[in-house]
């Protein structure tokens, strides 16, 4: 069962990212403050879930939460300051977005900067512990997913809504075939082993 805090007493936000790994597409992030007496007994980390269960939660979370807010960076603002200075500024923004000012925030990973000095605390696999987190998780990947089933009808021949701009070897075949889209990162290594691909 998740934690439903890591500090009692105080207006906690969980936040996470979504799509960090990703060849093309934004990156996106969440963040949730929950009532002390949220519990749903599927709540977990969004990769540990199916999509029909991850988009019950969504619901769920968005009816439920005290406050949540989503937020993204572009390609072009990840490749200009690199992708995990990116992923910690979406959570910046969608702390932002809460309209209520959290007293501690629990951020997914081992990285973040510090957000109006409010005090923070990383964890690793946080989206598997904490339900703040969980819920971000969810939020952060499930607004990303509906993003790039989007962006997969304008560029359907790269596979978007199915890969969601992860690199995998068909994503790769078709930037071979196709070239690269406005929503690829220019910065990362999209085709790692050229060799792979007869290059």
């Amino acid at each position: 069962m998740l934690r439903p805090y890591d500090t009692a007493g105080v207006i906690e936000a969980g936040t996470d990212e979504a799509g960090r790994g990703c060849i093309a597409g934004p990156v996106f992030a969440a963040a949730v403050i929950l009532p002390a007496d949220f519990h749903d007994p599927e709540l977990n980390d969004s990769k540990q879930l199916t999509r029909r269960s991850r988009e019950r939660l969504r619901e769920t979370i968005i009816k439920e939460a005290a406050a949540f807010h989503v937020a993204s960076a572009s390609p072009e603002e990840i490749d200009a300051v690199n992708i995990l200075n990116a992923s910690i500024m979406t959570m910046h923004r969608a702390i932002d977005g809460l309209g209520v000012t959290p007293e501690h925030i629990i951020v997914d990973g081992n990285r973040f900067k510090p957000y109006h000095n409010i005090p923070f605390t990383c964890f690793v696999k946080g989206d598997g512990r904490y339900a703040s987190i969980a819920a971000a998780s969810i939020l952060a990947k499930t607004f990303r997913d509906d993003f790039m089933r989007e962006a997969a009808e304008k560029y359907p021949q790269y596979g978007w809504d199915k890969n969601f701009g992860y690199p995998t070897a068909g994503h790769r075949n078709a930037v071979l075939k196709y070239g690269l889209t406005p929503l690829h990162r220019k910065s990362f290594r999209i085709l790692p082993d050229p060799e792979l691909f007869g290059l």
